[in-house]
């Protein structure tokens, strides 16, 4: 059964693609490995490379895949730490505090949120220390800032998207 999936504007038109089981089997594939040989993909979900071929750029021209990425490990490059920092900014200041936190190596998501706090923000440091300092002198420096909370996190666990 096909699915309506991947919709969106272009050019004041909606455009909606529709999935199957084996496009779905494919994101769930490249997901795991975003480096899986098309051959080996075509394999996997029992169609030809052809028909592979076509789907998955079927899948990025509807921008269901925006790209391929790499999974790293921060503790790898030394930063061990991490944390979820809420923001709570001032009234139409979004757009500009969204640049100078991306602006932030240490910035590893940015969010904009409902709730008590206006944005989340994941952010990777060394140590604690280095981690106070980003948030007590680099985040609530920033102009828009009105106030933070810091969550640290214990253990993190990714899904398969």
């Amino acid at each position: 059964m096909r699915q309506t999936i991947g919709c969106h504007e272009r050019h004041a038109v909606a455009e909606c693609l529709l999935m199957d089981a084996v496009d779905r089997a494919m994101l769930d594939i490249l997901r795991a490995d975003a480096r899986t040989s098309m051959r080996d993909l075509a394999a996997r979900v029992g169609i030809s490379r052809a028909s592979a071929y076509t789907r998955l750029n079927r899948m990025r021209e509807a921008q269901v895949i925006r790209g391929f990425t790499v999974d790293v490990d921060h503790r790898a490059l030394g930063l061990g730490v991490s944390a979820y920092v809420h923001v709570r900014i001032k009234q139409n200041s979004w757009k500009s505090f969204r640049a100078k936190a991306w602006s932030l190596e240490e910035a590893a998501h940015v969010a904009l949120v409902a709730g008590d706090f206006d944005c989340v923000m994941l952010v990777r440091a060394r140590d604690t220390e280095h981690l106070r300092d980003v948030v007590l002198e680099r985040i609530q420096s920033l102009p828009e800032v009105l106030a933070t909370q810091t969550v640290l996190v214990f253990e993190e666990h990714q899904g398969p998207g």
